[in-house]
């Protein structure tokens, strides 16, 4: 790592204490507190640039730190090859079950390229273009581990016999290390439509997540809880023929499901902007729509990653997902069973019958 600049009042001393005190290089390091290899650094560059003293007194500070260290003196350090960042950062992504690096990384950057940065500054730089990429407090998404699903507000249809708007809900689903997306648009939030959704966007990816995290909506929970919530039964079914865990999101935490709290403002975005000016008549029609430019989401290139959602999810999220089952989930719905009104029912025979009023009390 590069040492700290000196201010320029102590620089300014190191002048003073060469050329008016006539000091050698050992007391003045011992005067202004710094190294030897400081002060013969310090000394070359006024040497260099032409600085004496007494020093010009229009001189500023500022007009001093460029003669001093001029932009070009940075020529040399981008003369040598810089690391592929992106490729850093893939391979610590998709090998972190190995425990790999930045040492190991570095290693084979300095077999490429002897003349490369040490380790101190390769890590340096590797941390410089992380930072550019805005992660904010950013969870950590392994491959294939989990798909966070929700819903938005979509486009209306227009009742073809009555001419009618009819709302129509948008369900997203977004992987949680590619933000590979799905998108459809259904009637209601209701638990056939909800279903129905997670089979389809299941086959859509062609593979299964281990854990799906939902929203607190009627159709996932049955109960919201904030450490013990009750999943819906239909639900809880559905998650037990794919063989994946439900983990429904904290009650008013929507960081708990940010990935898919930005995928339905990218889908509104991307999808639902573009076709904002077309009529559909049929859920069918809008989905078609909804699936042309779905497509070409997911195929994007990102602008900091460099790389698609597709392309991310075949590296990071589709080798690690699981398979899915020979046959999809067959709606079914769970509800008690309750005596119905027609039928009859015997009364109640009356087992201590009240004696007659008019019969005497006695013994």
């Amino acid at each position: 790592m590069a040492k700290a600049r000196l201010s320029m009042r102590k620089i300014k001393e190191v002048l003073r204490l060469k050329h008016h005190g006539d000091l050698s290089r050992r007391q003045i390091a011992q005067s202004c507190q710094i190294s030897r290899s400081t002060v013969a650094d310090y000394l070359y560059r006024a040497e260099k640039a032409g600085v004496g003293w007494p020093l010009p007194e229009d001189l500023t500070d500022q007009q001093l730190e460029q003669r001093l260290f001029p932009p070009q003196g940075t020529v040399a350090l981008s003369a040598k090859p810089l690391p592929n960042f992106d490729y850093l950062y893939r391979e610590l992504k998709a090998h972190k079950k190995f425990n790999l690096t930045l040492d190991l990384l570095w290693r084979e950057y300095k077999e490429q390229h002897p003349e490369g940065y040490q380790y101190s500054q390769f890590c340096q730089l590797y941390r410089r273009s992380r930072d550019k990429l805005d992660y904010c407090m950013r969870q950590d998404h392994r491959g294939g581990e989990k798909l966070f699903v929700d819903y938005g507000e979509g486009l209306n249809l227009v009742d073809p016999k009555s001419g009618e708007p009819i709302s129509t809900q948008l369900f997203v689903a977004v992987w949680g290390a590619s933000n590979y997306t799905y998108a459809e648009a259904t009637l209601t939030q209701q638990l056939p439509d909800w279903i129905g959704s997670h089979v389809r966007a299941f086959s859509y990816f062609g593979c299964l997540p281990k854990i799906v995290v939902p929203d607190c909506l009627k159709g996932a929970v049955s109960r919201a809880c904030h450490y013990e919530p009750e999943l819906n039964p239909t639900y809880a079914e559905m998650a037990e023929h794919y063989g994946i865990c439900v983990l429904p999101a904290r009650p008013a935490r929507p960081r708990d499901k940010a990935k898919v709290e930005a995928g339905v403002l990218i889908a509104k975005r991307w999808i639902l902007a573009a076709i904002r000016h077309r009529t559909f008549y049929s859920l069918a029609e809008f989905n078609g729509a909804i699936r042309e430019l779905l497509k070409r989401l997911n195929s994007r290139a990102l602008r900091k990653l460099r790389q698609s959602r597709q392309e991310l999810f075949e590296l990071f999220d589709r080798p690690q997902a699981k398979p899915l089952p020979e046959r999809a989930y067959e709606y079914a719905e769970c509800s008690r069973a309750k005596n119905s009104s027609s039928c009859s029912i015997a009364p109640r025979p009356n087992r201590c019958p009240k004696e007659p009023t008019n019969m005497p009390s006695g013994k």
